[in-house]
């Protein structure tokens, strides 16, 4: 049983190459909310340019673990973006072709 733990703990040892090997996900740094950060950033649904950061090129909105924000903000991005696919200012599917 020590064998094993010292095997694992040798492979580990050459900088996370055997995360990618074993396919694991390694490790990231948090991501901050964007918002809570600079406080004169808003959440504005006629704001194009800071939405298109919150939606994907086909026209999904990107989950809050991915983009960083907290729960209140992505609750107010989702809500923006959804204000701006309803006034035609982001579409809300884009089809591959």
């Amino acid at each position: 049983m020590r064998d094993n733990f010292e095997k694992r703990e040798k492979k580990d040892d050459k900088g996370g190459e055997g995360d990618e090997k074993r396919g694991g996900r390694g490790f990231s740094r948090r991501r901050v909310c964007r918002f809570c950060a600079d406080k004169n950033a808003k959440v504005d649904f006629k704001d194009q340019s800071t939405l298109k950061y919150f939606v994907t090129e086909r026209g999904k909105i990107i989950p809050r673990r991915i983009s960083g924000n907290c729960s209140k903000h992505q609750r107010a991005v989702a809500k923006s973006v959804k204000m701006s696919r309803g006034l035609a200012l982001i579409p809300y599917i884009v089809l591959a072709g």
